[in-house]
């Protein structure tokens, strides 16, 4: 991407465009290049004035922000797509369309400007590897977690998660951007990524493509080492001999 993000607003409604509008012109390194009040109109812009990133309502007339966004990332050098809705609900079906953010309306100045720089970190080569990583055997899998946060619905990849960690009511994702709660158990986060994740303690799933070697604690017991991570989550005794199987195979 330039140094300035050219970016594309598309709402049907011109209250919400303008005040969209008003957000990025506050922001140095953003710049809107057009505007758009549905998806055929949107698509032209595209072509037109080529964006960087797509700011995306999901509820149009006629066809609506998830198709549109569908048809865009089949383009072949599609623009980064942000979608800002009123509603949550569509948070996976936003980013099985190929979308690298989910503003909830009303949209604050600081949720735009955070959003805005996470799309210029994804570069063309890594929505390229998404792609790739939605066509592959199980199209029907997740490859987001979602999570309700104080900025709203945030989806964080499941190739940047490290590890899942249990703590009574809550599970707690270990992944490249922090640390964030969500609301799925353990359980059924294992029996949907159990490809991609071992459990290494009663509390804690491991991405699997993350683990380079076990080692003894200090204090005697185990823990995983994990490339790019800090972190060590501890290994439970009944699991060790698992694990030792799993890195001798590795």
């Amino acid at each position: 991407m330039s140094t300035i993000m050219d970016v594309l607003v598309v709402d049907d409604e011109a209250l919400a465009r303008e005040r969209l509008v008003r957000m990025i012109s506050r922001m140095e390194e953003c710049e809107v290049v057009a505007q758009a009040a549905g998806a055929d109109e949107a698509l032209q812009a595209i072509k037109a004035a080529g964006p960087d990133v797509v700011l995306m309502d999901i509820s149009m007339p006629g066809e609506d922000g998830l198709s549109a966004a569908k048809r865009i990332s089949t383009m072949e050098d599609p623009p980064a797509v942000v979608f800002c809705t009123a509603y949550d609900k569509h948070a996976v079906e936003a980013f099985e369309a190929q979308a690298v953010g989910y503003l909830l309306k009303p949209v604050r100045q600081e949720q735009l400007e955070q959003v805005l720089q996470n799309a210029r970190k994804l570069n063309r080569m890594q929505i390229a590897a998404l792609d790739d990583m939605n066509k592959a055997d199980r199209p029907n899998a997740r490859k987001h977690i979602s999570a309700k946060t104080r900025r709203g619905v945030e989806l964080i990849p499941l190739e940047d998660i490290f590890y899942f960690l249990a703590d009574q009511k809550y599970v707690t994702v270990y992944h490249r951007g922090g640390e964030t709660l969500i609301d799925d158990t353990l359980k059924e986060l294992e029996s949907e990524f159990e490809a991609s994740f071992i459990r290494i303690h009663r509390n804690a799933l491991v991405a699997r493509s993350y683990i380079e070697g076990m080692e003894r604690a200090p204090e005697g017991h185990y823990v995983m080492r994990l490339r790019d991570s800090e972190e060590k989550p501890v290994v439970s005794r009944r699991h060790v001999s698992k694990i030792r199987a799993m890195l001798a195979e590795m």
